[in-house]
């Protein structure tokens, strides 16, 4: 036979249990909820953004319509840029950031980033880049000692 505080103590574990039970239930119906709450903010936010990338497409190609019924062709257009190959010119030439920057009319450090891909230049700048790329290594000392 159990005793009165054996039972007491079984009775007090039931209805713990039942009450925990209760409120994990409550809590996973919540949890469901948010999860599906989510999945739908991430659906919509989603097709969002492919509307707006369709949007800009658009506006970018239209742009690109209009600017070149209007204005003449200028001398950058067609110059195209890579890392790699700007990289490989300033260690060719054998000049620092610093020196390349200079000899271009731009920082040390638009050189940096353009190095790294962290930024490209503009179309006057590579103009410029494409005129550089022409010049020999005694052109450009020659030209970085004038002041």
């Amino acid at each position: 036979m159990s005793s009165f505080a054996d039972q007491l103590k079984a009775e007090i574990a039931r209805i713990a249990r039942k009450e925990v039970r209760a409120e994990t239930r409550a809590l996973k119906k919540a949890n469901a909820q948010y999860r599906t709450d989510i999945a739908a903010l991430k659906r919509r936010l989603a097709d969002a953004e492919r509307a707006m990338a369709r949007l800009a497409r658009g506006a970018s190609k239209a742009a690109g319509k209009a600017a070149s019924a209007k204005t003449p062709v200028s001398p950058a257009q067609g110059l195209r840029f890579r890392v790699a190959g700007f990289a490989s010119l300033r260690k060719k030439l054998g000049l620092s950031a610093a020196d390349m920057g200079k000899l271009l009319g731009v920082s040390a450090q638009s050189v940096y980033h353009w190095e790294t891909g962290k930024s490209r230049p503009r179309a006057s700048q590579l103009a410029a880049i494409a005129a550089v790329r022409k010049l020999g290594k005694r052109e450009v000392t020659a030209r970085l000692a004038t002041p």
